[in-house]
Order: C-alpha cells, then structure tokens, then sequence
C-alpha cells in the first residue's frame, strides 16, 4: 500500500501536474503494492532532483542503458511504500552522497508514474558513482542545463526546482 501522506499534501502548479496527480492516485488505489514492478501496466519509481546545498548546482547521472543524462531514481525494494525513501535510498546508493534530505518544500514532479523529489546535499558532498548503473556522475551549474539532452518532464521538474534558489 503506498503511503500517500506525501502525495495528498501535495498542491499542483498547474492543471497538467494535477491530472499526473491524479492518474498516480488513482493507479496507487487500484494497486495494493503500486511499486511492484510485476504490475503489467506499470509501476511507481522514485527519483531525487539533487541540488547542492549552496543551490546552485544538480547533480545528474549519465544512465548506462539509456545513454541519457538523467536524475538519480529507481526501484522500490520489496517491501517500501513511501516514493521519499526509494528516492533518498536510490540517490544514496547511486551516488554516494550521505545525508541526502528531502527538501523543506519536497513536491514531487509526475512524469509517467515517477515520483521526483528535490533532494539537497550537504556541503562538501562526496561522490561515489555506482558503475553498475551510470558511466558518469557530475555536477551541472543550472544554465549547463540546456546544453543537456534532457526530457522534456526532467526540464520541466529542475524549472520548478530552480525555483526555489535564488
């Protein structure tokens, strides 16, 4: 069962993030374990938008099956029903960086059935790449940004995000 403490506190920014808002509630209350990925119309993920403390970098990873420059994020593991923490234990594990925190204002973006969360990192944060699952791990400054193939939903997740740092 997903806990949606989360995603019922959440207010959409417009009408498209409230229909995504939907369909992910409405998927979660078809879906006893919503995350599990044996569901064959689908299945929750969660993923980090990791900004640095300073606000003025993220942090991308360059997956290794897509080829793309994509967020930290993942799988649930058996057992998890909560979309922060797959999205704080998938950052950790593909990053390195610990004590990840969920950002004060935590809203996440719904790209499919993605639940994205600004995360922040600590000053001086490590990395550590886990070569299983990227080819590379690095910092973007946000102008950096639109030099990058990103989707279109990533874009639209860090023009909200930027939002929040001056």
């Amino acid at each position: 069962m997903l806990d949606e403490t989360g995603l019922a506190g959440h207010h959409p920014a417009d009408a498209r993030e409230a229909d995504d808002l939907r369909r992910i509630l409405e998927f979660a209350a078809r879906h006893r374990d919503p995350f599990d990925r044996r569901i064959p119309e689908g299945h929750l993920t969660g993923s980090a938008l990791i900004v640095s403390a300073a606000g003025d970098r993220v942090l991308l990873l360059r997956h290794r099956k897509l080829q793309r420059w994509l967020q930290p994020g993942g799988h649930a593991d058996p057992g998890e029903a909560a979309g922060e923490a797959v999205a704080l234990r998938e950052a950790l594990e593909e990053t390195g960086i610990p004590g990840l925190a969920l950002h004060p204002k935590d809203e996440p973006a719904h790209l499919h059935l993605d639940l994205r969360y600004l995360v922040l990192a600590p000053r001086a944060a490590g990395l550590v790449r886990s070569a299983s699952e990227s080819e590379d791990l690095r910092w973007f400054g946000w102008p950096e940004l639109d030099r990058l193939d990103l989707d279109s939903g990533l874009r639209r997740a860090f023009g909200k995000a930027r939002a929040f740092f001056p």
